[in-house]
């Protein structure tokens, strides 16, 4: 199974945005969404030529997760390809419980953060 048709697999059950879709849940120019994921703030998935970003890396007040953003920050310093930070947040882990992108989400934030730090290393 090649990496794209495993991150098709883990992203299946997530809401995928469209970068214009992106650019109207921010409430900014789709040009603006590029330049976010240029300087990894977020991060798409290609699927059939089309870009895509996971909803839950917006909160519901219309803005980019801090902690998520935060998350892939610290990956992609650490050398993690967009690929690679995808499956890790995307990824079920027992120790968590759950998966990272969830512990964003609330209260395992710091700790899906401080994981990301150790094995950025």
């Amino acid at each position: 199974m090649d990496e794209n048709t495993n991150l098709d697999t883990l992203l299946s059950k997530d809401e995928l945005l469209t970068l214009p879709e992106v650019a109207d849940e921010l409430g900014i120019a789709v040009t603006r969404v590029h330049d976010l994921l240029n300087d990894k703030k977020l991060i798409a998935h290609t699927r059939d030529g089309q870009r895509y970003v996971p909803a839950l890396f917006i909160n519901d007040k219309g803005a980019i997760n801090k902690f998520a953003s935060g998350a892939i920050t610290v990956l992609a310093d650490g050398g993690f390809s967009d690929e690679e930070i995808l499956e890790y947040l995307f990824t079920e882990d027992d120790s968590l419980p759950g998966r990272p992108i969830d512990g964003l989400q609330g209260h395992l934030a710091r700790e899906v953060i401080r994981r990301a730090q150790a094995m950025g290393l």
